[in-house]
């Protein structure tokens, strides 16, 4: 299974009157990981995969320990849980060497934007989503950013 890698700045005005960074932007780390992954899954040469619009049905957080600004980016390494006829649910996870700061999904629903309503994956789109498919979750042993959670904490 292949894993995308997005390499996201920290921004100082992402820190809260805690020193560290606002859990309402890791919401915006996700989306821009999101986008880069969704855009360079697009084929080009003419195909329309992944063209138009998409939205978020879902967003599911969990985070790990706080982040504090700093120079150097963190990483984001995003996934595909689960393809369904019409919706994906991507994974993440923002961290750097050693430490794990937030897991999280998001279940994105293409979308039409000409007819204003959601629509299909296609079955090129489901191709190349499915090179990013976690191989635990196309067995069905795939656990859910909460699940992994559960475990962290018992194992603590």
């Amino acid at each position: 299974m292949a894993r995308h890698y997005y390499s996201c700045p920290l921004r100082w005005s992402d820190m809260d009157a805690f020193g560290h960074v606002n859990n309402a932007v890791f919401i915006s780390y996700l989306e821009e990981a999101r986008i880069d992954f969704m855009f360079r899954l697009a084929p080009g040469d003419g195909s329309p995969s992944f063209s138009g619009g998409s939205v978020v049905a879902r967003h599911e957080i969990d985070y790990k320990r706080p982040l504090v600004h700093r120079h150097e980016p963190v990483t984001i390494e995003s996934w595909v849980t689960k393809i369904n006829a019409a919706s994906l649910t991507i994974a993440y996870e923002i961290k750097d060497e050693g430490q794990v700061y937030v897991r999280a999904s998001t279940v994105v629903v293409p979308y039409d934007l000409a007819a204003g309503r959601p629509r299909r994956i296609t079955e090129e789109e489901k191709m190349y989503l499915r090179k990013y498919l976690d191989d635990e979750a196309a067995t069905g042993r795939g656990e859910s950013p909460q699940d992994a959670g559960d475990k962290d904490a018992l194992a603590a």
